[in-house]
């Protein structure tokens, strides 16, 4: 079994870790009452194509033989580059749900009540918890030497975030209206918009040239 070696431990302890800091927050939410539900079709195709990259393919790999066909070898530092980057990637997912509170949900919903976050890692960032999957895809791949296991979530994670940050988007400038939008002007989708450009969005251009 593939679980006895020390960068493969490594990555189950932040596997638990990640699964359980969502079960929480599930827990949490889970009597909140919905105003405003987008779970179609998309959506649940979306969450059901994650399903064996993120869980089923890891953990074959990790206990069984079967997908020993797709095994490969990466250096040390690579996997050192790996957990760095599941561990801030832990950090950054526990901390969005933290700040998001009785406002997460997981899927495109609003809640009763449902206010607009714009502090913590929200003051910087729409949304931090893609860039926190984006940040574990990577260190899975490079922590699991295995294609199947390590990189196949890439794909389905880009699918699920390409076709859904527009929607989750629109949702919310059709709830919050023009809240919203001067804090889409504020603030990066996955990054921090660099220091110039929020200033830009914040002050207002003035023409200083003197009367003639």
């Amino acid at each position: 079994m593939n679980i006895q070696q020390p960068w493969n431990i490594v990555f189950f302890v932040g596997f638990l870790i990640f699964y359980w800091t969502r079960h929480v927050y599930i827990n949490r939410t889970k009597g909140e009452k919905k105003t405003i539900s987008h779970m179609d079709r998309q959506e649940k195709l979306l969450l059901f194509a994650m399903a064996p990259t993120t869980l089923l393919l890891p953990l074959l790999y990790l206990f069984t033989p079967f997908l020993s066909f797709a095994d490969y070898r990466l250096p040390e530092i690579l996997q050192a580059l790996g957990a760095a980057l599941m561990a801030l990637s832990l950090w950054l997912f526990w901390r969005s749900h933290a700040d998001l509170g009785k406002n997460w949900s997981v899927s495109l919903e609003i809640r009763e009540g449902h206010e607009l976050v714009t502090e913590g890692v929200y003051r910087y960032v729409r949304h931090p918890m893609y860039t926190a999957i984006w940040l574990w895809c990577i260190g899975q791949g490079l922590l699991l030497e295995n294609w199947a296991a390590g990189w196949a979530i890439i794909p389905t994670f880009a699918a699920m975030y390409f076709l859904r940050a527009n929607r989750e988007e629109q949702m919310m400038c059709e709830t919050f209206g023009d809240q919203y939008r001067d804090y889409m002007q504020r603030t990066g989708r996955l990054l921090p918009r660099l220091a110039s450009s929020r200033k830009e969005h914040s002050e207002p251009v003035t023409d200083d040239t003197p009367p003639s």
